[in-house]
């Protein structure tokens, strides 16, 4: 997703040779890998003489909250808290980091609050 999210649309050869020095792959593994990606809808795809031409569907940001929701709806059976409390049994979520999602999030309430009162 980031040789896509870098240009503004790349074919599977152009994504398999930005690739190459991390992960060499076959031409048909880089393929497979696109169409799966598009079968998920994170890619999409058009054709350019008889060339697939591959482009990202949405920003990184946007991209990682539709495949977050699908894991909660998927693994927590819908529930944000389940992640979450998960995420802090595992370490990945430290007390300084909830704390400062908490005053985002009290912030973001407040500035909800001040334009239902305009």
């Amino acid at each position: 997703m980031d040789v896509l999210w870098k240009r503004s649309q790349s074919t599977a050869e152009d994504v398999r040779e930005a690739l190459a020095d991390r992960h060499p792959m076959k031409d048909s593994t880089a393929r497979t890998i696109l169409k799966r990606l598009e079968e998920k809808g994170y890619v999409k795809r058009h054709v350019e003489g008889r060339t697939n031409v591959y482009r990202a569907s949405e920003p990184p940001r946007s991209l990682a909250v539709t495949a977050v929701q699908q894991i909660i709806d998927r693994l927590c059976g819908g529930s944000v808290e389940q992640l979450i409390v998960g995420m802090v049994d595992r370490e990945i979520l430290d007390e300084r980091e909830l704390r400062r999602l908490a005053e985002k999030l009290a912030r973001k309430s407040r500035a909800g609050k001040e334009q239902d009162a305009d």
